[in-house]
């Protein structure tokens, strides 16, 4: 049996800080987080997804300003900046240039970090809550289908992971992913 959250209160607030993964829904299908700042709770999340720490996660956010500890905002030209900007909050991702505090762990490495400032009503209100951003990733195994419910993700992740009841959004497909200095879109 999975760990359930009912609500988001204190005791979310504390199995966050201390390095637990949560698992919750987004705008297509429920996703695994943690504090992004925590590099055992990341590497936790990469093994139980089987996932390779050089593919990156995504971070994601209720506000642009929550991701500015993470991205280089000077570094993004101006021409591409409304573009970005006026899709958010929404289903887009955006590979940003890494701020020096950018952790290894997040970016997998690579100079530009995935970030997306989200509408989902759960995720908004979770990062509001946390008054940071979170790692997310979609709750599955490695090249399998990620988990579009609750119960998919208890029997996927049985009793590794804290569920944050929810439903998932309308979207049909994880959301895309674009190179914010080119716009070419990276996963559609």
């Amino acid at each position: 049996m999975s760990k359930h959250i009912l609500n988001i209160d204190a005791e979310l607030h504390r199995v966050f800080y201390q390095g637990e993964v949560l698992a919750y829904p987004t705008e297509a299908v429920f996703g695994l987080g943690c504090d992004p700042d925590n590099e055992a709770a990341v590497f936790n999340i990469l093994a139980l997804k089987q996932r390779p720490v050089e593919k990156g996660v995504i971070l994601i956010a209720s506000h642009f300003s929550q991701l500015l500890p993470y991205i280089n905002d000077n570094a993004i030209p101006m021409d591409r900046r409304t573009q970005i900007i006026s899709s958010w909050p929404g289903p887009y991702t955006w590979l940003l240039p890494k701020s020096e505090r950018a952790p290894d762990w997040i970016t997998g490495g690579s100079p530009l970090i995935a970030v997306r400032v989200s509408a989902h009503p759960v995720v908004r209100t979770l990062c509001d809550f946390l008054d940071k951003p979170l790692v997310s990733t979609s709750a599955n195994l490695a090249g399998q289908e990620p988990a579009r419910t609750v119960e998919e993700v208890a029997r996927i992740f049985a009793g590794r992971v804290h569920i944050v009841q929810g439903e998932v959004g309308q979207q049909a497909q994880p959301t895309q992913i674009r190179n914010g200095l080119t716009g070419q879109v990276v996963r559609a």
